[in-house]
């Protein structure tokens, strides 16, 4: 009898450690109009909406997301660039800070609207975006 509760057990834990669904690691380049994007991020929404959305920084062009689930995703870009400066304080000796725009068009920054997919298969991918 204890042997059979001890298995039992055993299998139950099996069960719990399961890992989770299959993922893939996507990297690679992200530019726009030929210019590597400096400061932004990618984000992968599974169109399923099974699994996590996960993403990463993409910094001097270069983003590598790791944990991606399998199957196919709506991939979001951003990115920042400066535009202006404005006055932290309403006086004339205030510091400036710097206005920040994102310069990429809704098909591709807008989590909803992006028309941009990928379809991540299990290990490395590695996948390139040239956006215009």
């Amino acid at each position: 009898m204890m042997t059979r509760i001890v298995a039992v057990a055993g299998l139950i834990a099996l069960a719990g450690c399961g890992g989770g669904p299959p993922t893939g690691d996507v990297g690679g380049t992200a530019s726009f109009e030929g210019v590597p994007i400096a400061d932004g991020s990618i984000t992968f929404h599974p169109l399923d909406g099974k699994g996590p959305t996960t993403g990463d920084k993409i910094v001097d062009g270069k983003y590598s997301a790791k944990k991606v689930p399998v199957g196919a995703s709506r991939v979001q870009i951003t990115s920042s660039k400066e535009v202006g400066k404005k006055k932290v304080y309403n006086t004339p000796n205030s510091p400036e800070m710097p206005v920040m725009k994102d310069p990429l068009p809704e098909k591709y920054n807008d989590p909803l609207k992006s028309e941009l997919r990928f379809e991540v298969q299990s290990g490395p991918n590695e996948k390139n975006w040239d956006l215009k």
